[in-house]
């Protein structure tokens, strides 16, 4: 993606936590961090932004309904229901859906475990 491209803010979009999982207890050397799992809905004309990167938050997306276009690398990429993409520290995009029909998306992370 240029310098110059402009990335519309995020609008017509909802997003619903699922459920998590603390992997500290779970896995060595994994304090501090969860399986976060999401449902990620974006109204058509909806946009799932800013431009954000996945540095120390690696995933996978899974699309469920409609179709979201990723834009990365300069490159836009369809994506509509049984297909999806990763999300690794290479990762810098933003998601919008350009279609006529409501896209849902299932998002499975690793942050950092939330406090309090």
């Amino acid at each position: 993606m240029s310098e110059g491209t402009i990335v519309p803010e995020t609008r017509g979009v909802t997003v619903e936590a699922l459920g998590t999982v603390d992997l500290g207890p779970e896995m060595e050397g994994m304090d501090g961090l969860q399986l976060r799992t999401r449902r990620v809905t974006i109204e058509p004309g909806g946009v799932f932004g800013p431009m954000h990167d996945h540095i120390g938050r690696p995933g996978t997306v899974y699309v469920l309904q409609g179709t979201i276009t990723d834009h990365r690398d300069g490159i836009a990429t369809d994506y509509g229901p049984g297909l999806g993409w990763p999300e690794d520290r290479n990762t810098v995009h933003w998601l919008e859906n350009r279609g006529t029909v409501t896209a849902v998306e299932i998002s499975v992370d690793v942050v950092a475990r939330e406090q309090g």
